[in-house]
């Protein structure tokens, strides 16, 4: 399914359908985060973090095209991201867009 932050896709015209979203929350375990702690001492990327927000980001998105196919969609349109902070260590990604159908 194609996905796209913006709002037009050359050469096609489409029906709106609705918003769309997934949403997860991930957190690392009690090992990872004593170890970021020790690099937040040092400096430097958080490797173990970096991947929870990318397997984060996978999940919210396939969870939004499970809804975009749901209604019929061929395409989500203003593709958008959304995080927050939970709770030390646990992180909310959420992937919204509109759900449309080729005219």
């Amino acid at each position: 399914m194609l996905m796209t932050t913006t709002e037009l896709v050359s050469g096609r015209e489409y029906e709106v359908l609705g918003l769309v979203k997934g949403a997860t929350i991930q957190t690392k375990n009690i090992g990872k985060d004593i170890g970021a702690g020790l690099k937040s001492v040092i400096g430097g990327e958080l490797k173990g973090y970096t991947e929870m927000m990318e397997t984060a980001r996978d999940l919210a998105m396939q969870r939004m095209e499970a809804e975009a196919k749901n209604l019929g969609a061929d395409a989500i349109v203003c593709v958008r991201f959304s995080t927050s902070a939970v709770m030390t260590g646990a992180a909310e990604v959420m992937a919204f867009g509109t759900a449309v159908k080729w005219k």
